[in-house]
């Protein structure tokens, strides 16, 4: 407490009490593979803000590309700005137990809000992407159907991988279907097909094959830095594609699409476009750009409110919670991330006595719900066209389903 002796004005600063949320990054991805020199920097996460960066740190004068390699020239290409890399040489993808090596590695980055391991199409890779981020919630899997999946194969394709419980492997009739199988069921995985045919990064007149994880966790962080997570990554432009593994036409998308399956297509009008943007729930959360919004609010929630652990639990600790989260979720409305005419339909924000009862306050904890409206791609855009005696008249409705 200050003292005043002599007359006179006096100004102090003081704290309006405020706490700002700040919106989390959802643009750093986490690649794990083998890198061109399989020896390098073996189960690190090493940081890379370029594809020079990349290649100096992981080929040598001999290396040649891996799907590795060419995922993360894809994503830099495609308006990625920066990775994690795990080279696991010759070891597993999902680590040794008891040891952080493999996925493991990424587990100290939690700014990490995409992982891939491109070029790896088999069931059980696909299991250990879709389990880690189900078990962290604060990133999503980008996965990669097969090389070379053909016309029979597109039917495999549409097929939901089944796990044996608690096994962690393939069931027999799962592996006897072969790897071009559809992952598992779940919102924090999204699958992509076909490869795309680009020019080496090491080799630049020779065309290789890249897997799709690399341009969709670059088009992710790119359509992020233009237009905002909440956008669907969809109808973007795949930089420096120069053709398809295969081509898909519009009856084959129809089956790919309802079973959750992305796809990459090449149109005269446009050239080579994302055509999809599912993840493989197919339900609530069928929606990347819906489940990737849901991990920022919700990271952002939980970094900027830690100054709440140990105040007092009362009245005052929840209305400043509710007018900090509050003005966070406004924020997004007025960017146009969630639905409503009105903040009041956009969302709510409840944090009382209602939600925290003595029993609550007992156990020590701050309880509060938040509901969000968010916004969904219109994935569906229709046409009625008729004619009437002064012309012809066209209607259009978006519908997203």
């Amino acid at each position: 407490m200050s003292s005043y002796h002599t007359p006179g004005v006096y100004i102090q600063e003081v704290s309006t009490g405020a706490k700002p949320i700040n919106q989390v990054g959802m643009g750093t991805a986490g690649f794990i593979g083998i890198a061109p020199d399989k020896k390098a920097l073996v189960n690190q996460a090493v940081v890379c803000q370029n594809k020079s960066e990349f290649y100096r740190k992981f080929s040598s004068k001999d290396s040649v590309d891996t799907p590795l390699s060419l995922a993360v020239a894809c994503f830099f290409d495609n308006g990625g700005a920066r990775c994690f890399i795990v080279n696991i040489g010759d070891g597993p993808i999902a680590g040794k137990p008891g040891e952080r090596t493999g996925i493991g590695c990424f587990e100290p980055y939690d700014e990490i809000a995409m992982i891939a391991a491109p070029g790896y199409s088999d069931l059980a890779t696909h299991q250990t992407l879709i389990a880690y981020c189900e078990s962290l919630k604060n990133c999503i899997a980008i996965l990669d159907a097969p090389q070379k999946a053909s016309v029979p194969e597109i039917a495999v394709l549409t097929k939901v991988a089944k796990i044996k419980a608690g096994a962690g492997g393939e069931s027999s009739e799962d592996a006897k279907a072969g790897p071009a199988l559809r992952p598992p069921n779940s919102s924090y995985a999204a699958f992509y097909f076909p490869w795309v045919l680009i020019k080496s990064p090491l080799t630049p007149d020779k065309i290789v094959s890249a897997p799709p994880s690399g341009f969709m966790a670059g088009i992710y962080a790119r359509t992020d830095a233009k237009r905002g997570v909440h956008k669907a990554p969809a109808n973007e432009a795949v930089i420096n594609a120069l053709g398809l593994e295969y081509e898909i036409s519009n009856s084959e998308q129809e089956t790919l699409n309802d079973a959750g399956v992305n796809c990459i297509r090449y149109f005269s009008s446009s050239g080579f476009r994302v055509w999809g943007a599912r993840t493989l729930d197919l339900g609530e959360w069928k929606y990347v750009n819906v489940r990737r919004l849901f991990i920022m609010i919700e990271e952002s929630i939980a970094r900027s409110t830690q100054w709440v652990v140990f105040e007092p639990n009362d009245e005052f600790l929840w209305k400043a919670v509710v007018r900090d989260v509050s003005a966070f979720l406004k924020l997004l409305w007025r960017d146009g991330a969630l639905q409503g005419s009105t903040p009041e339909q956009a969302f709510f924000v409840k944090c009382d006595a209602e939600t925290n009862p003595a029993e609550v306050i007992d156990a020590g904890r701050l309880e509060i719900e938040i509901g969000i409206a968010p916004v969904k791609p219109a994935e569906f855009i229709v046409f009625r066209i008729g004619q009437w005696s002064g012309g012809t008249t066209v209607e259009t409705e978006a519908a997203a389903e």
